[in-house]
């Protein structure tokens, strides 16, 4: 099969398209005809190694030394079942499918095998693999970091980097719950977050642009970028704040997707997709990622 090999830490341009076996799956596994990938902050911080100086030998020790020890990357993936294991229960040869793949990665690649038990569930009906592979990271993560700022109990949001992957997915559904949201992104963004169903959209381009905000019940930096200080004295005294950045991963729940699938089928989220690139571009993908313009998701296409 083909697949792109990340074959050293580094720039784009360490990904070389290659052929390679077809994996096998286990007991437990079903093979994956990949149609869709995405490139998302798992597969390029990996990529560049891009994590604070003390982090990289760590980093190193646990992924590989000289390149990922896993180097078909890409986080995500939306697919066909071709094969299934003697165990698998809950899915089927034909069965349209999408799933985020953690630590295992291998979207970038035309065949993957994926664990029946771990984040992965039959796509939204009406969904096309180009916007099922567009769901998953921006959607679990949102879902894991709203919840760690108790927006169940929250009448009121801010979320910084309302344009990303995963911020344009936390204003929907911020507006699914009914919560007053405001956003801040770049002077470009801000129509899109507007139509998105922001209510408030703060140009972060705008010298002063903190001077607009005021203070809310939930405070999400889902950009990663934020000055956490700063951000953290919008929180209202009984408020709580969040970032994609230095709180962890994002935890991968089948009940999350699951519930991803319902707000799609209802038309409450709609995945925001920047570009699309073939598999064989995958380095001008990444090249395009690394400038910190995209907005939404941009999506690699394999089969």
């Amino acid at each position: 099969m083909k697949a792109a090999i990340c074959t050293a830490y580094g720039g784009p341009e360490v990904f070389v398209i290659q052929e390679v076996d077809r994996p096998k799956p286990k007991s437990n596994e079903m093979l994956i005809q990949v149609h869709a990938s995405a490139v998302h902050s798992g597969d390029r911080r990996l990529r560049a190694l891009d994590v604070p100086a003390l982090g990289k030998l760590p980093m190193r020790i646990v992924m590989g030394f000289k390149a990922p020890r896993q180097p078909i990357l890409g986080v995500v993936l939306a697919g066909i079942v071709v094969e299934t294991g003697t165990s698998v229960k809950n899915f089927q040869v034909g069965d349209n499918i999408y799933a985020l793949t953690g630590m295992r990665f291998g979207g970038y690649a035309e065949f993957a095998c994926v664990n029946e038990s771990k984040c992965v569930v039959q796509m939204p009906e009406h969904a096309s693999f180009i916007e099922a592979a567009a769901l998953p990271f921006g959607g679990t993560t949102s879902l894991h970091f709203l919840r760690k700022a108790n927006i169940e109990r929250a009448t009121n949001v801010l979320i910084y980097g309302g344009a990303g992957a995963v911020g344009s997915t936390a204003v929907q559904i911020a507006k699914y719950f009914g919560i007053h949201v405001t956003a801040v992104c770049h002077e470009r963004n801000v129509e899109l977050v507007k139509r998105l169903g922001a209510d408030a959209v703060v140009d972060c381009t705008k010298e002063g642009y903190d001077l607009e905000l005021d203070t809310y019940d939930a405070v999400f930096d889902a950009s990663g970028k934020i000055d956490k200080r700063l951000a953290k004295a919008h929180v209202s005294e009984n408020g709580a704040f969040s970032s994609v950045a230095g709180q962890g991963p994002a935890s991968e729940r089948k009940e999350d997707l699951m519930f991803l699938n319902e707000l799609f089928e209802s038309g409450a989220l709609q995945p925001v997709i920047d570009s699309i690139y073939p598999l064989d571009e995958i380095v001008e993908a990444h090249r395009y990622v690394d400038q910190g313009k995209k907005v939404g998701n941009v999506i690699v296409t394999v089969n």
